[in-house]
């Protein structure tokens, strides 16, 4: 039986309603982890650093398909709320034209000048010429890219999560053959794993574009529509927490890179790469509850159901708090397995890895509750305080940190920088909890 919206969510249908949502986001992030896995040992930790200098920047650019996508999705579902399906459609078609016409203008920029992108990340002249290459390729998929993470919240949206699950593994698919085919088979370099990469967003990012094309106008779809300059400014406010949290996470992975190239050298990027691989399947699964949930929560809110949205917030948070306990066990036995799949052939860089991943995977006990809290008061339309909520936790906290700890701890600050982070994150997510409880009647 489909589940809807406006159904009443048991702890079952909850997770059942998300789980395509969480399941696309890990699969998605798999892409990385595979390019990684490839690079790493088939070419080499350089190369795996390269990937790594740039890959950050990239994701910068997608950052705006996130904010018109979660931003977005919220005003659409409070909009199917009030019973407005025809201006639901029109606010869906307008966000969506807008991430095309966004996302080739930044593709073609940003290609141009990639090399002093390059620059600017922290590419040595011994990574620059894998980093450029790299770099071109992803740049120009950005607006594929940024349809497909846009999709992903408005598949939700359109009570679609399984076809967003489908995509998402075919797209997943996609790269990982083509990842071996021309790393492998073709010795491509980090030139197939780009190329891989990119064709996975393709799968992801125009199947839906297609598929909304031709659905029912009684169902969400792609129509005619026009530009609405108040829900247009209040879709890029209300997604700006996803903007500011992707910005902020890629600049802050950024400083991570320079600040382990000051230290350690190219050693300690690649080491960074590592954590960052799992770390992309582990958040995968935060951010695909938050994103598979918000929908439910900004389709109540629309609806003035407050009885519905407390019991949607007090099982989401229970379910956040034991995923993040299991997050932690499970990153600390695996530790050295997960390390010895990339660098297995570096015993020193294997060690190194191993140290700091059991280190870094301690910020899993507050990542989640932070996560969570920029999408629920995203879905609650109020894009300022999870702006506010991520530009804290992302840019503030983990880049101050990251640059003052090592400066006691050296490279031991850099991994630890991220836990006290993701702890005072929790804590300004809390606060923020408590005092908005009787503005939005959640708890």
């Amino acid at each position: 039986m489909q589940i809807r919206l406006s159904d009443h969510f048991s702890y079952r249908k909850l997770l059942r309603f998300t789980l395509p949502s969480i399941v696309m986001m890990i699969v998605a992030s798999i892409y990385s982890v595979v390019d990684g896995l490839f690079v790493s040992n088939l070419v080499g930790d350089l190369a795996l650093s390269a990937v790594n200098i740039i890959f950050p920047a990239t994701m910068i650019i997608g950052a705006a398909g996130f904010m018109l996508g979660t931003g977005g999705s919220a005003i659409v579902a409070r909009t199917l709320g009030e019973g407005d399906h025809e201006l639901a459609n029109r606010y869906f078609s307008m966000i969506i034209y807008s991430v095309i016409i966004l996302g080739v203008i930044l593709s073609v920029a940003c290609a141009i000048f990639i090399e002093p992108i390059a620059r600017l990340s922290g590419a040595s002249d011994l990574l620059m010429d894998d980093c450029i290459a790299y770099g071109r390729i992803m740049m120009l998929g950005s607006a594929a890219f940024m349809l497909q993470v846009s999709f992903q919240s408005f598949l939700v949206v359109a009570e679609k999560p399984h076809m967003g699950l489908v995509l998402s593994i075919s797209a997943g698919l996609t790269n990982m053959v083509l990842d071996y085919v021309f790393i492998a088979v073709f010795e491509m370099g980090v030139v197939g794993a780009a190329l891989a990469t990119v064709a996975g967003y393709c799968v992801g990012g125009l199947i839906p574009l297609v598929y909304f094309f031709r659905a029912s106008p009684d169902r969400l779809c792609l129509s005619k529509t026009q530009f609405y300059p108040k829900e247009f400014l209040h879709t890029c406010t209300n997604g700006s927490s996803e903007l500011m949290s992707n910005i902020s996470a890629s600049i802050v992975g950024i400083l991570f890179n320079i600040q382990l190239m000051r230290i350690i050298g190219e050693a300690g990027v690649a080491a960074h790469s590592v954590m960052m691989y799992v770390d992309f399947v582990f958040i995968a699964a935060f951010l695909g509850f938050s994103v598979g949930s918000a929908p439910i929560v900004s389709y109540h809110y629309g609806a003035a159901n407050h009885s519905e949205l407390k019991n949607v917030f007090r099982k989401s948070i229970t379910i956040i708090a034991v995923t993040s306990v299991v997050m932690v066990l499970i990153s600390e036995l695996l530790s050295r397995p997960l390390s010895f799949a990339f660098v297995g052939y570096d015993a020193d860089l294997l060690d190194m890895t191993v140290h700091g991943f059991r280190l870094f995977a301690l910020c899993y006990f507050f990542c989640g509750i932070n996560i969570y809290a920029s999408a629920f008061f995203t879905a609650l339309s109020n894009g300022i305080i999870s702006a506010f909520i991520s530009f804290m936790r992302s840019l503030v906290l983990r880049g101050g940190l990251v640059l003052l700890m090592p400066i006691w701890l050296g490279l031991d600050g850099v991994w630890t920088s991220v836990i006290a982070a993701e702890a005072l994150g929790a804590c300004i997510a809390v606060c923020f909890f408590m005092m908005q409880r009787h503005k939005y009647h959640y708890l």
